[in-house]
């Protein structure tokens, strides 16, 4: 017999994105309860963007402080492994979840540990670790915010050669010799980044034709000519057919017919959902495939199932999934409350718009690649008539008092026929935080006659926006 209990939403998932379900739940006066069974806070705090961001930290400050007068001596030799990996440590909070609990507990949020799966309509049940079943029934909504996984290939011997996936490369403990990368995505360049600088020799291996495919193609050139010029190897046009392992050394076949031997071999090769153990058979949906929804986060089909985050595959990114949570949880309330009509039009409180129109992403290398909104390709798929500026972003004051030599390019995507800016990407040294202005930018629909007012402060890097507002002007 199982036990039962009733709240007003029921969230599986603690990561970052069902931890704000949660919370906006809470802000609206529901009850809520999360059900994890693994760490509260996901795979962002503890496999992901923080451990990674940890890593790459010192990497990116050190390549700063290389270019700088009077600086560069000091900052010659390697970096203290053992330390950067320390410092990654402490911000998983050494795989403790106790913090993150301790904040739900805060909020008045019931935690239950286990799997979480969908029993029927609107009911959960949830299996602890010792086996035992708890049934939790929502009265109004339940949120599937289980996030994603590392997709791994169909290859022969690849269970056997253990690889690592996203996890393994931003939790290991020591520094692998050699290290292949296979994929030429965000994990893969990030990770190459941090491993190389770290003391491994990295050698990347991109079926495509360069790095960062989903940004504008000068973003994967210029960190590939930064990777290089580390002491990375980067071939492109290649797959792996078949890896063993022996002796501890990893041996892949590539196409071709040639090999590669490596101590470690990372699998960076896009994300699958994790719903493939969620119960969806009982609703009517299929296990393990990514859950389609309308702009409020509810899944199509239904009045009370919302997948948020990774799980509906819109903007597999942290702060979107953050960002739909405030959505959802808004909708939710709203829809509890019986409010007739909710403002799901573009831009509406209940409408994950940006997740279209305006998502931002910061890559972690040297130099940063950063964008927000849509690309040149995409822009003009889209069906938009649209220019590309673009701009030298040397030529720009600060960026010369910022690094000797600085190399960097910035690009805006301007729908012409109504004068805002679709897109913006920049890459160079510390290009991360100038993205939140261009999201402003892109969200507010600024015109540009109205953004030739916004007046950047002399000598910063953010005087490119007025470079490529007098390109555009002529």
């Amino acid at each position: 017999m199982t036990d039962s209990k009733t709240y007003d939403v029921v969230v599986i998932g603690a990561g970052p994105v069902g931890e704000n379900v949660a919370d906006r739940a809470r802000a609206g006066g529901l009850s809520a309860a999360v059900v994890e069974s693994e760490l509260v806070g996901g795979e962002c705090s503890y496999w992901a963007c923080m451990p990674s961001k940890a890593l790459l930290r010192p990497v990116i400050a050190r390549a700063d402080a290389r270019k700088v007068p009077g600086l560069r001596q000091s900052v010659q030799g390697p970096l203290d492994a053992a330390a950067v990996l320390a410092h990654r440590d402490d911000y998983t909070s050494h795989w403790k979840d106790d913090g993150q609990v301790g904040w739900l507990d805060s909020i008045g949020v019931d935690l239950y540990r286990g799997q979480g799966r969908i029993a029927g309509t609107r009911q959960v049940t949830v299996t602890a670790p010792d086996g035992t079943e708890q049934t939790l029934t929502a009265r109004h909504a339940v949120a599937v915010c289980t996030g994603s996984r590392a997709a791994l290939p169909d290859l022969p011997g690849l269970a056997e050669v253990k690889p690592w996936t996203s996890r393994e490369a931003t939790s290991a403990d020591q520094v692998p010799g050699r290290l292949a990368v296979v994929g030429g995505g965000v994990v893969a360049v990030e990770m190459a980044t941090a491993w190389q600088a770290l003391g491994s020799q990295v050698t990347m291996l991109v079926r495509g034709d360069g790095l960062l495919p989903r940004m504008e193609p000068f973003a994967g050139e210029l960190v590939t000519k930064a990777l290089t010029e580390a002491g990375a190897e980067v071939r492109t046009g290649v797959s792996v057919t078949a890896v063993r392992r022996e002796n501890g050394t990893v041996t892949a076949t590539l196409t071709g017919g040639d090999t590669l031997e490596a101590d470690e071999i990372l699998f960076a090769t896009g994300r699958a959902p994790r719903t493939d153990d969620l119960g969806l058979e009982t609703i009517g949906l299929e296990p393990g495939s990514w859950l389609p929804v309308d702009e409020s986060l509810r899944v199509h089909g239904s009045t009370w199932l919302y997948a948020v985050g990774d799980a509906n595959h819109r903007a597999l990114l942290t702060h979107q999934g953050k960002y739909q949570s405030r959505v959802a949880g808004a909708a939710i309330t709203a829809r509890a409350q019986g409010v007739p009509l909710l403002e799901t039009d573009p831009w509406g409180a209940h409408s994950a718009t940006a997740d279209r129109a305006a998502v931002p992403q910061v890559v972690f290398t040297d130099p940063e690649a950063a964008s927000a909104g849509l690309t040149l390709a995409e822009a003009e798929s889209a069906g938009h008539r649209v220019r590309a500026v673009d701009y030298d972003m040397a030529g720009v004051a600060g960026a010369g008092l910022y690094a000797d030599g600085y190399e960097g390019r910035a690009r805006m995507i301007v729908d012409l026929d109504r004068e805002v800016l679709l897109g913006v990407t920049f890459v160079g040294p510390g290009v991360g935080e100038l993205i939140h202005s261009a999201t402003v930018a892109i969200a507010g629909e600024v015109p540009i006659d109205r953004l030739w007012h916004a007046v950047p402060a002399y000598p910063t890097v953010s005087e490119v926006w007025l470079r490529l507002l007098e390109t555009y002007r002529g």
